[in-house]
């Protein structure tokens, strides 16, 4: 039984910090990503890494700001946000694949975090 549960999400102040977690149970998948989703407006990628290695990709909206982590004894993937932003506002999910080479099409979805950013 496949399942991600996403945590750690809340209303902070421009500036704050949050830090979000990912859960996994089920099996261990080759990769994890970071995606978030506005209101009225399309999913965007967030950041990557795969479980093997920890090699990390960011957008470029993110980078410098996020730090994309996992606890291989957990199985659980985190995302650190610090310096938030208004524009950061979404709910962010988590997703997961089997690919060899931890990257491409993630099939396994959570059900979402809520961060609000106030300014």
């Amino acid at each position: 039984q496949v399942q991600l549960v996403e945590s750690g999400g809340g209303l902070v102040q421009a500036g704050e910090s949050l830090r979000l977690s990912c859960a996994a149970s089920g099996r261990t998948f080759s990769g994890y990503a970071w995606f978030r989703q506005a209101p009225g407006k399309e999913r965007q990628f967030v950041a990557r890494i795969t479980w093997s290695g920890g090699r990390t990709t960011y957008a470029d909206s993110v980078k410098d700001r996020f730090t994309i982590s996992r606890d291989n004894a957990k199985n659980t993937v985190y995302l650190q946000m610090n310096s938030l932003k208004p524009e950061d506002t979404a709910v962010y999910s988590c997703a997961a694949t089997s690919s060899p080479s931890g990257f491409g099409n993630y099939p396994y979805w959570g059900q979402g975090t809520q961060v609000t950013v106030s300014s």
